[in-house]
């Protein structure tokens, strides 16, 4: 049990490291001014039934991010201190802002790639932290059904990874427009 937090703990500062040099490193222009990278970013399928998982995902997010604010001791830092990962009062702040912040990218259809791999990204974490440890405690069935929204957030983040925002989105419209 120790070593999956561990390896949890270096995962999140990897993360950290990552973002902090992203957001330092490169300005929003830099980014529009990089024409393949923002094409590979907002390039989208036009399959209209595709606004259906990426408001599913959108809104479970934005939900559960407001609440890790409204709720911090069983939704925020105080759930975090409870399955033993670091700084809880900081990640519980940061992780409910990432979901905020993913989850109107998500609705909006803008820069859904980047937000479903951020969305992605906590769905490993938390079943990593949370359901593989139910396993050994309540056996299989019960983890399964504990696991039933993460495994759905996570196949739906992933769908939105491989297919983008689908045609009713801004990142296609503009794709369009150029």
């Amino acid at each position: 049990m120790g070593l999956v937090y561990e390896k949890c703990d270096i995962f999140f500062q990897f993360y950290f490291k990552c973002t902090t040099c992203l957001f330092h490193e490169f300005s929003i222009f830099t980014f529009l001014k990089n024409k393949p990278m923002m094409n590979l970013i907002l390039k989208t399928s036009t399959d209209k039934s595709i606004v259906i998982i990426r408001w599913m995902v959108g809104f479970v997010f934005l939900s559960e991010g407001i609440q890790k604010f409204l709720y911090p001791t069983t939704r925020g830092a105080g759930r975090f201190l409870k399955i033993g990962l670091p700084n809880p009062e900081f990640l519980g702040d940061f992780v409910g802002t990432v979901e905020i912040l993913a989850g109107v990218l998500l609705i909006l259809g803008i820069v859904s790639r980047i937000a479903a791999l951020n969305t992605f990204i906590i769905m490993c974490v938390a079943i990593i932290t949370t359901k593989i440890p139910q396993v050994s405690e309540n056996g299989i069935w019960s983890a399964l059904h504990a696991s039933r929204t993460d495994w759905a957030m996570w196949c739906g983040s992933l769908f939105i990874l491989i297919k983008g925002s689908g045609i009713f989105s801004f990142d296609y419209y503009f794709m369009k427009k150029k």
